[in-house]
Order: C-alpha cells, then sequence, then structure tokens
C-alpha cells in the first residue's frame, strides 16, 4: 500500500506552524517533512527557521504521524554534531524520526559556511558522510579518520529507540549514490529529473518526466541487486511529487492521478508539498482538502513489487 507525505516548508513563525503539523497528523497523512537550508532558492530573503528545532517541536506535539527531512547533506551538516541531533529527534519523537539524506547541491547552503565544494568532491564527502552517520547511530562510541571527516570517541548514548538506527531515506539520481541508498538506506527518495527548457510545453515535459522515473527505478533495481546487503528489508522507494514541471497541488485531479502513477510505477511513499499563497509551490487550500478526502482510498493502492 501506498504511504503519502507532506512537505511543510520552516517558513512559519511556531505559533502559526504548530497547527500545519497537527493538522497534518489530523488529516492522516502517514509523514511530514520539512526542508533542511539555511535558506532556499526564490524565498532566500523570506523567513525560513532552523529544521531540527523545528522538527523537535512537531515531535513533541505529534504522536503518530513519521517527520523526516527532505533532505539534510553535508553542505553545513558535520556528521558528529548532526548525529547527536539526530538521536534526540528520535528521542523526542518516540522512534518516529525518517532522516533524508542528499548530497546537497551548489546554491546558498554549499558556500555560505565555507569555501564551495567541486562535485566530483560533494559525491565522495556524501558517501563518507552517511556511512560515518551509520557507524556513529549504532556503535556508542566512534572513531573514524576519513577524508573529509574526524570522530575520536565520539559517543551516541544510550542510542536511538529506532532500531537498528533511525531509518535512514537517501536522495539518489545517479549510479554512485544509488549503491549508497541501496547499502545504507531503508528507503530511496527522488525528486525526478528535470527537463525544462524556455518556452517547453509543460505537458510533454511532465510525459518525460514520469518515462525517467521508470528508467531510474530499473537503475535501482540494479543498485539493489549488486549493493544491497544479504536479509536487509525491502527498499522503501519515495517519490517526491513536485519535483515534476507541473506542481501537483494545481488541482485536486492532477495531484490524485499523480499518486496513482506513482503507485503504478512501484513507489511506495510519495509525498507531496503543503501549497504555499503564492510564488513556488502556490496552490489552492481547497486542493489539499481534496486530497485529504481522496487519502483512505489512496493509501489502499497496490503497489507492485520490485
Amino acid at each position: 500500500m501506498v504511504a503519502v507525505g507532506i512537505v511543510v516548508l520552516p517558513q512559519d513563525r511556531w505559533e502559526v506552524g504548530r497547527a500545519k503539523w497537527l493538522q497534518a497528523e489530523e488529516w492522516g497523512f502517514d509523514h511530514a517533512w520539512t526542508y533542511d537550508h539555511l535558506a532556499w532558492r526564490t524565498l532566500v530573503d523570506q523567513p525560513w527557521f532552523a529544521t531540527v528545532p523545528l522538527l523537535a517541536a512537531a515531535a513533541a506535539v505529534t504522536s503518530r504521524i513519521g517527520l523526516g527531512t527532505l533532505v539534510a547533506s553535508p553542505n553545513f551538516r558535520q556528521p558528529v554534531p548532526f548525529a547527536k541531533d539526530v538521536l534526540g529527534l528520535d528521542d523526542i519523537s518516540g522512534g518516529r524520526f525518517v532522516l533524508g539524506i542528499g548530497a546537497g547541491g551548489e546554491g546558498l547552503d554549499s558556500w555560505v559556511a565555507g569555501d564551495p565544494i567541486s562535485r566530483g568532491e560533494r559525491t565522495r564527502r556524501f558517501e563518507e558522510f552517511v556511512a560515518l552517520l551509520d557507524m556513529l547511530l549504532t556503535t556508542p562510541v566512534t572513531a573514524h579518520q576519513g577524508e573529509f571527516y574526524r570522530a575520536d570517541g565520539a559517543r551516541m548514548i544510550p542510542g536511538t529507540l529506532a532500531r537498528p538506527r533511525t531509518p535512514f531515506v537517501v536522495a539518489a539520481n545517479g549510479p554512485r549514490t544509488m549503491a549508497l541508498a541501496a547499502r545504507y538506506g531503508q528507503g530511496w527518495v527522488t525528486y525526478g529529473q528535470t527537463f525544462l527548457s524556455e518556452g517547453a510545453d509543460l505537458t510533454a515535459e511532465q510525459e518525460q518526466w514520469w518515462a525517467a522515473l521508470a528508467t531510474m527505478q530499473s537503475a535501482v533495481d540494479e543498485a539493489v541487486a549488486a549493493h544491497r546487503p544479504a536479509g536487509s528489508p525491502t527498499l522503501r522507494r519515495y517519490l517526491s511529487l513536485d519535483g515534476a514541471p507541473i506542481f501537483s497541488m494545481q488541482s485536486a485531479d492532477l495531484v490524485v492521478e499523480g499518486i496513482e502513477r506513482a503507485a503504478a510505477l512501484g513507489f511506495t511513499d510519495v509525498i507531496v508539498h503543503w501549497p504555499r499563497d503564492e510564488g513556488v509551490y502556490a496552490g489552492s487550500p481547497t486542493v489539499l482538502e481534496a486530497l485529504v478526502d481522496n487519502l483512505p482510498r489512496l493509501q489502499g493502492l497496490a503497489v507492485p513489487p520490485r
């Protein structure tokens, strides 16, 4: 069956944002997420709050819904202190926290706290970041000396409530990061691939996006066969539906169709965005309400095994 999640961007003061996280749980979403950035794209000069305290607050006021980062990256995170944050979020949430992690992009996050890193280094750094986080969260005391990170007697006591550790949902679009997702992840997440060009036919671009997702699923199948440890649980597959050229919350038919198509492609989890009033992810609250009305049926969709 399909799990459906929703992203709440970290833009609201808590006195306003609290109601959204509670509403997401009351409506029956399976998980709720927020971005882990210092600032983001066209919203760089708008309000933008820190991820970890926001998720801690959301964990404290909810009781059932999964909570996660979409996604954290080494652009400004260092594994040892970040593992402590993960440990705390796991504890406050009662084991409901899910760590979405990715290599990070070339935007403000990559240079605001230091020198930018090359693309080749970014992938190597991400590989070490994930492996060290795995070690830290499964070992009471960790020692590590790598190319990018060091840990000298790093302690993670008493360990996470989630076992064997907080689940990792690894963002991946290429073979090296797909291999990383297969080896360390409890889930793989993608936004798909964007093909937009000036004057593009959005409908045609939308279909091209869906076709590329089918190809990516096959590539993940190959990565799982080659790299997933024997006896590991089935890798869950997450789609951020709003990586598509057309924002899903533009109409109720579009978002419902998107979740149905994702399930048919083998995605176990589909994530949408809470519609904003204007700009990026602008949409109508009535479309969100229509999605909520359809949630029970959508969550009952069968997902073909991969």
